[in-house]
């Protein structure tokens, strides 16, 4: 039998909340082999990041070849990319290993409000990454800052939004609606099939550090398992909510703490 297999390409969280840590904890949480190619560096805490080193872009390719080269990868998760040389790599190599499944998570703020892009690499993320991508994981700054455009602030707006994004390329588009406000907090799914709306309860927490990483690990987790994509979202929807709402019983940290990816285990 053999052992569904996720690769992550992003960052390095020396807290452990976000990045590569929270990617890996994820595959972990959900029953898939992770491995890792790391894009960058962060000294971070709870509280902010404080220093970013970027992996020379050559070592990026080495380590993404060196899994591809031998581990059978179902599904490849992209998050926090750093720097424009950095994007032309992983695209590069995607494209000379060709994935079935890419989850690209347009990382560009952390949760304390700190750049984790720099800004001229943002069109090289519309440009190289979007179009390779099966899903991008925009929240709903993210996805105004991709279009230049102002944050959408109804239904109407954020399925708009959507369909431009799919026009840059991505075969869909999940905004994630934690930035929102009201009860519910409320996904929303975009592609030629339609739109599907996933809601759940908002968790009033300040422990939400490498939500958004977390949430598109675990979509590339289902598709690596063999999920369709609907599926593959509602499950993680639903996981990374259970996850939110056990937050508080870590107490780690002095600011936005992490979320509990083995909240079914303890």
């Amino acid at each position: 039998m053999t052992t569904p297999t996720a690769l992550t390409i992003a960052g390095s969280d020396s807290s452990g909340g976000a990045g590569i840590q929270a990617d890996l904890k994820t595959f972990a949480a959900l029953g898939v082999y992770g491995a890792s190619a790391i894009t960058a560096l962060t000294a971070q805490n709870t509280k902010g990041v404080t220093s970013i080193h970027a992996v020379p872009v050559a070592f990026v390719t080495a380590q993404i070849d060196a899994v591809f080269s031998d581990l059978d990868v179902r599904a490849v998760k992209i998050g926090m990319v750093a720097q424009a040389v950095s994007i032309d790599a992983i695209a590069s190599s995607l494209t000379r290993w060709s994935p079935r499944h890419v989850v690209l998570d347009p990382v560009m703020v952390a949760t304390s409000g700190d750049r984790l892009l720099a800004a001229e690499a943002v069109e090289a993320l519309r440009k190289r990454l979007i179009p390779l991508a099966s899903l991008i994981t925009p929240n709903l700054p993210e996805a105004a800052a991709l279009l230049d455009e102002k944050v959408a602030e109804s239904e109407a707006g954020i399925e708009s939004q959507g369909r431009r994004l799919l026009a840059l390329g991505a075969r869909a588009v999940l905004i994630k609606g934690g930035h929102g406000t009201g009860a519910e907090s409320i996904d929303y799914l975009v592609s030629a099939d339609g739109l599907i709306a996933l809601a759940a309860p908002r968790v009033s927490t300040k422990n939400t550090h490498g939500t958004g990483c977390s949430l598109s690990s675990a979509v590339a987790a289902g598709l690596a398992k063999g999920e369709d994509l609907a599926t593959a979202v509602r499950n993680a929807k639903a996981w990374i909510s259970a996850a939110i709402a056990a937050a508080d019983r870590f107490s780690v940290g002095h600011g936005h703490g992490p979320i509990h990816h083995f909240h079914k285990l303890y």
